[in-house]
């Protein structure tokens, strides 16, 4: 396969030339061959690199972890316990997630529960409760 271009390799993978650049600064993609012209030449590899750092952020891996798993890789040797122990530290991190995203779901189920459902009167200016006589909220909102 002949070489590819920054914006070849971008379209390839579905990312912008600045994000390949980019990783090339921070070490998680090698810095290509350039041409005499200065331009930089990626080889086919690159591409499987570079969806494997995608696939990586997708999951929720930090680039410091992804670059962690790459430098592994590039060893030859299987990265599978580590991608094992920062996958399951993902989970934990997911199941704390949903946990917040539940209680906090909850929270806004009960909210819209206590909301009445007939005769609502307009509410106070910058509330969502309606005012008293004196102008004050009938509620805490």
């Amino acid at each position: 396969m002949q070489a590819l271009r920054v914006s070849d390799l971008a379209t390839a993978v579905g990312v912008r030339p600045d994000t390949i650049r980019y990783y090339e600064r921070v070490g998680l993609l090698p810095p290509p061959r350039r041409t005499p012209g200065g331009y930089r030449a990626y080889e086919a590899a690159a591409v499987d690199r570079l969806r494997f750092i995608r696939g990586a952020q997708r999951l929720g891996l930090r680039l410091v972890d992804i670059r962690h798993l790459l430098a592994v890789r590039d060893t030859g040797v299987c990265p599978c316990e580590p991608a094992e122990q920062l996958l399951r530290r993902r989970l934990a991190e997911v199941d704390a997630e949903i946990a917040r995203l539940t209680a906090l779901r909850a929270e806004m189920a009960a909210m819209a529960a206590a909301l009445p459902v007939s005769e609502c009167p307009p509410p106070s200016p910058g509330t969502w409760c309606p005012s008293t006589e004196g102008g004050d909220p009938t509620c805490s909102c």
